[in-house]
């Protein structure tokens, strides 16, 4: 673990895995709930989390060397569940990547359960992990990615929540709305939500 003084009042900590950047981040939020912590902010990514609005962040930093962190234990809530139309233009790109048919990909995808890693680069975006095999991004980004696209990228899958740039392999569609301002939360998707996808209609 490394801790990095942001200005006067953050800290970004870094760790040497996802899952351990998700069992700190639960932890944080476990020790703020209790009022243990004062931080304004805790938001994790893929291998770090910054608490911002801190009093004392070089305080902070001396007492993280001694906490017991614990693995994120598993949540009872519901599992979101996506309907997704697997007709992606990367389909094919994808099933050659991982050395299988196109109905194949669609298979694997929906086969796994996921959980949200963290959120960021858009309102209401996901990073999910549980991805069985690994992919690269385009070597080409698009300039704009309907929203809704069911898309993959390294470890990770997600859903763009509106229009927007991307690199990530598009593999399908969905009508599920990610991010709605009239609703409370607004995000459907949050960090340690768990997620499946259901395939609708023919590839």
């Amino acid at each position: 673990m490394r801790t990095l003084p942001v200005g006067d009042h953050a800290l970004l900590i870094e760790v040497g895995t996802g899952e351990e950047a998700e069992a700190l981040h639960a932890e944080l939020l476990r020790r703020r709930a209790t009022g243990e912590l004062a931080a304004a902010e805790i938001v994790p990514a893929a291998r770090t989390v910054l608490l911002d609005g801190l009093d004392e962040p070089s305080r902070l930093a001396e007492r993280l060397a001694g906490w017991d962190v614990p693995p994120v234990p598993a949540r009872a809530e519901n599992v979101v569940e996506i309907p997704v139309r697997y007709d992606g233009p990367d389909l094919p790109d994808v099933a050659s990547h991982w050395g299988v048919d196109v109905a194949e990909v669609a298979r694997i995808h929906a086969a796994a359960e996921y959980h949200v890693a963290f959120c960021g680069f858009a309102p209401g975006f996901g990073y999910l992990t549980g991805l069985p095999r690994e992919v690269p991004r385009r070597a080409t980004p698009r300039t704009a990615v309907p929203a809704g696209s069911v898309a993959l990228a390294g470890p990770y899958t997600g859903v763009y929540p509106r229009s927007s740039p991307g690199g990530w392999q598009l593999i399908g569609r969905t009508d599920t709305v990610l991010w709605d301002h009239t609703r409370v939360p607004a995000a459907l998707l949050s960090p340690g939500t768990r997620v499946r996808f259901t395939p609708v209609g023919a590839p």
